[in-house]
């Protein structure tokens, strides 16, 4: 069974994210297929792409096994994992299709990554978000740039360094996403918006994207994939990441790091 379906109705196409056993969570062949499908979808006759979970979570973020080994990765393949995922992320942000982000259920770390690429993004009520990567001893460094440009960086500094999770009205207010809506109209509200979206120009859609692009270029920094690959590598990532393995608080939350 793939890690994503593809759905196709006329102009539409929907990916969903087909891991539910591990609340859809990311790993390295999660990431080579949204980068191909996206890279793929870019140049079809789509009109507009609805990016969604199998289950009851959108994207728990990294996959725990993918952590796991990432401790024993030597310093050059800890890079390279966190500049495949930079790849796919931004492959999706520079999409000129439409993105709409339908998000059934929890969107934590990279998963909330993903809500940042997309253009627009409904959410169920009870779907919980955060970047939680402080906790682990890490930084959201692959996602920032999108992060920033969706709610700016005071925003964006507040949820890095803190590290919790909230719902989602907080994600409403802050604009991670556009709209909330009850599982039972989450269909029919993903619906408007693809209706709205089909009656822009395409040529008008994908520059009004690139224009928005081109305007928050400063955000684009050229190292972020070292910047992450160094603090998993280092002592207190380790630690954070063995923690969360363990299932047990780090040790820095004892005083004792």
């Amino acid at each position: 069974m793939s890690e994503i379906e593809l759905q196709r109705d006329g102009p539409v196409t929907t990916l969903i994210l087909n891991r539910p056993e591990v609340r859809n969570a990311i790993g390295p062949s999660l990431i080579a297929l949204l980068t191909q499908f996206f890279g793929a979808l870019a140049v079809d006759d789509s009109r507009v792409i609805v990016i969604t979970g199998a289950g009851p979570a959108f994207s728990a973020g990294a996959d725990i096994d993918w952590m796991r080994a990432s401790r024993d990765l030597p310093p050059e393949q800890n890079v390279a994992d966190a500049a495949a995922a930079r790849t796919m992320f931004e492959t999706i942000d520079a999409c000129p299709k439409p993105v709409v982000a339908r998000v059934n259920g929890h969107a934590l770390g990279g998963g909330l990554g993903l809500v940042a690429c997309a253009d627009i993004a409904i959410a169920v009520p009870d779907a919980v978000f955060g970047f939680t990567e402080v906790r682990l001893g890490l930084i959201p460094a692959v996602i920032s740039p999108y992060v920033l440009r969706r709610i700016g960086s005071g925003h964006a500094r507040a949820l890095f360094v803190r590290g919790s999770r909230f719902g989602a009205d907080e994600a409403l207010r802050l604009g991670l996403v556009h709209r909330v809506a009850a599982p039972e109209e989450l269909d029919a509200a993903v619906g408007e918006i693809v209706s709205e979206l089909l009656r822009g120009g395409p040529v008008a859609i994908a520059a009004a994207k690139q224009l928005v692009r081109d305007a928050a270029a400063s955000y684009a920094l050229p190292d972020l994939p070292e910047r992450l690959a160094s603090l998993r590598a280092g002592e207190e990532g380790q630690e954070g990441l063995t923690a969360f393995l363990e299932k047990r608080d780090p040790a820095w939350t004892s005083g004792e790091s």
